[in-house]
């Protein structure tokens, strides 16, 4: 066969594709790692620092909670101890048309700390009396360091008068109370203390005492019955 061929008087030789061109796209190929363009090394910066803040927080508070845990092993501290001991009125009357509640109230409290390596101070002491959940009087005793596994005896008392809003419940509870010559009546302690561990003096806390009482007339032949207070932290 012919390598050539005439049509019409034009030649055609063989046929030769034409040759493609390659073009190359700078500025957006992939490395091969995360951090082969500015992006991905800004993204595995921020991984490396985040983790690394991550880790220096758990490890911090690992160290605290383990430091938390050792001291209380060695103090293992308890809660303070509240009692109302002794509690009397010789005069618990209310005037109607004044609204006027006169009072005079005595009380003994003993406070008990039962821990062997922490002393307290007592920096504030507010007593405050309340009958049915209004305050009639207040008072302030006088603060004190106590010694380890030590009970302290606190004597007080309320005598005054103050204007007290009764309304028709609260007025026939205290008419059947001064019937019975035995009042209901809340002791509420306001306190500001600091522990002490050896020659360390550790923060200010302000816990609340509740004493609920029941507290008779001296001319009552009934006598007060020794009452724990709750302690809220």
């Amino acid at each position: 066969m012919a390598d050539k061929q005439s049509l019409n008087g034009a030649y055609y030789g063989p046929s030769i594709p034409p040759t493609r061109k390659s073009y190359h796209r700078h500025g957006h190929g992939r490395g091969s790692g995360c951090c082969g363009c500015f992006g991905c090394l800004f993204g595995c910066l921020c991984d490396c620092i985040f983790g690394l803040i991550f880790k220096i927080v758990f490890t911090i508070l690992v160290i605290v909670g383990l430091a938390a845990l050792i001291v209380w092993l060695i103090l293992r501290p308890n809660n303070l101890k509240f009692h109302v001991t002794d509690a009397s009125l010789t005069q618990f009357s209310f005037t109607t048309t004044t609204n006027t509640l006169q009072y005079n109230m005595a009380l003994n409290l003993t406070v008990r700390n039962p821990n062997k390596r922490i002393g307290i101070y007592y920096d504030t002491i507010q007593a405050n009396g309340y009958y049915e959940g209004q305050r009639f009087g207040t008072v302030d005793l006088t603060p004190f360091y106590q010694g380890h596994k030590n009970t302290t005896v606190l004597s007080t008392a309320f005598d005054s008068q103050h204007v007290v809003v009764l309304g028709t419940d609260e007025l026939s509870n205290f008419n059947s109370a001064t019937s019975d010559g035995i009042y209901s009546i809340d002791l509420k302690l306001n306190l500001k203390i600091r522990a002490k561990v050896g020659w360390i003096k550790i923060g200010k806390f302000k816990p609340k005492i509740k004493c609920g009482l029941k507290v008779p007339l001296t001319s009552n032949a009934s006598s007060f019955e020794t009452t724990k207070c709750s302690l809220d932290l």
